[in-house]
């Protein structure tokens, strides 16, 4: 991925700083103008593989395929040589992109156990509620693991985990891709290099936006918090980790408000059905018409594994529509998921973080504020401008990514080059670091539902701050 073309050369980008007030760097003129690292992802411990690390896929969905995609880019670095997945259509698929053996192809990912080990790692991104008892397998087995988040759907499980990889002396790392961006890279390099003073408070808010929402949270397999995970889990143990790094101390105590406020029977309008394909008389006007967002605009199918020809889609969508929750109203669903939510949060250091989950609004790409005792930062994702409070001056960086941020295979090179050379270090979101997020989260909800503040139970777990 590449950062955009920058518009001058050094020498004349130099002079423009001091003539104007706002100017948007690439982040190595940024870097170059601080003093800061020119290559945030640059880890001189890399090595160059003498063979790929071998892997096991367990769940080849959308997360799934994307981490498992990395090995077709890289070769040399990742090969995957096993799946497993209850879905016969993925399983297929991957398969045949990643040339795997039929003995190798699993539809349940216990018959994996059943042999000796055969490769170095596992990839789990199967269900939440399916994380705990194959990640225990796998480090019972000797293999060293990249979990999706969240680690699991319960704290215990969670710290299950944490106390069996630490027993293993294994390395199990955490999918926390935002930690692999470059907006959030870039904000870290910023905070420690103290560019804007002491951190004082954090101001963040994820913009889940509201085809999203009905689309996971709503419609989705996510739309209940006991048979799933809890939202803040789900969705924002993201976020409670990349404050967590950004304010770099642990966390103390936590408080939360939030609630299911619009996607409830209440609102349901009048003339509307149980399903959008029953003859709704408001369908045509509803934003949440699944008509609209599958059919129409053919948005988010990843979860109707498609037929290969194009000229079946729309009748395959069309039943799907009629068969599945996604065809189903979004005022008239099973969910219990709170479409807004604000998190108050307390660090050891006196540090204090808001953080507002939102589901109703048009847009996506994190948004945060951050004020230093010397400056403070306004980034939306992309893009982050800086501002000294002693000179008034204003610096601001500026990249186009994914959803992610472009995180995600940063992380698998991350991982492999941790399993590869036995070094825990050499990843940012290993398990010891990544468990206070959950930790955090379990500890929100709790105060969501019971309205009290609550402490973070850290107890057992040793801190690594970096």
């Amino acid at each position: 991925m590449s950062l955009r073309q920058f518009i001058s050369s050094r020498k004349f980008l130099r002079s423009i700083v001091h003539l104007k007030e706002n100017v948007s760097l690439r982040w190595k003129e940024f870097a170059e103008l601080f003093g800061l690292h020119e290559d945030v992802f640059e880890d001189p411990r890399h090595i160059k593989l003498k063979e790929p690390v071998t892997v096991i896929l367990l769940g080849s969905g959308n997360r799934g395929s994307i981490y498992a995609d990395y090995a077709i880019k890289n070769p040399d670095e990742m090969k995957v040589v096993a799946v497993a997945d209850i879905n016969i259509n993925r399983l297929n698929k991957i398969k045949k992109i990643h040339k795997i053996d039929d003995a190798h192809c699993y539809s349940n990912w216990e018959d994996i156990f059943k042999s000796s080990k055969f490769a170095d790692a596992i990839i789990i991104a199967t269900p939440d509620h399916l994380h705990t008892q194959p990640c225990l397998a796998a480090l019972d087995a000797g293999y060293d693991v990249l979990l999706e988040k969240p680690i699991a759907p319960t704290e215990e499980e969670c710290r299950l985990i944490f106390r069996k990889a630490r027993a293993c002396e294994s390395i199990v790392g955490v999918c926390h891709v935002l930690r692999y961006s470059p907006y959030f890279r870039g904000l870290k390099e910023v905070l420690d290099a103290g560019l804007i003073g002491n951190v004082i408070s954090i101001q963040h808010m994820e913009p889940i936006e509201q085809i999203h929402m009905s689309h996971s949270y709503v419609r989705g397999k996510w739309k209940n918090s006991k048979i799933a995970t809890p939202i803040l889990l789900a969705k924002s143990s993201h976020d409670t980790d990349i404050i967590r790094w950004l304010v770099n101390s642990p966390a103390k105590d936590v408080h939360c408000f939030g609630n299911l406020k619009w996607f409830t029977n209440i609102n349901a309008p009048e003339g509307s059905t149980e399903r959008c394909t029953d003859g709704c008389k408001v369908e045509q006007s509803c934003p949440y018409s699944a008509l609209q967002i599958y059919l129409r605009d053919k948005k988010r199918l990843y979860v109707f594994d498609m037929p290969d020809k194009k000229s079946e889609w729309d009748s395959f969508i069309l039943e799907k529509l009629k068969t599945t929750d996604y065809g189903r109203c979004v005022y008239k669903m099973d969910n219990d998921q709170p479409d807004h939510l604000t998190v108050n949060m307390l660090f050891e250091s006196g540090v204090t973080a808001a953080f507002s989950m939102e589901a109703h609004v048009s847009y996506e790409g994190r948004r945060t504020r951050i004020m230093g005792s010397k400056g403070d930062i306004v980034g939306n994702m992309e893009s982050f401008i800086m501002t000294d409070f002693k000179t008034r001056k204003q610096t601001s960086w500026e990249l186009k990514t994914d959803a992610h941020g472009g995180g995600d295979h940063r992380l698998i090179r991350d991982w492999i080059q941790a399993v590869a050379q036995k070094d825990k270090t050499l990843l940012s979101s290993s398990i010891d670091v990544s468990i206070e997020s959950h930790l955090m989260a379990f500890a929100a909800e709790k105060s969501r539902l019971d309205r009290t503040i609550e402490e973070v139970r850290l107890t057992d777990i040793q801190l690594s701050v970096k």
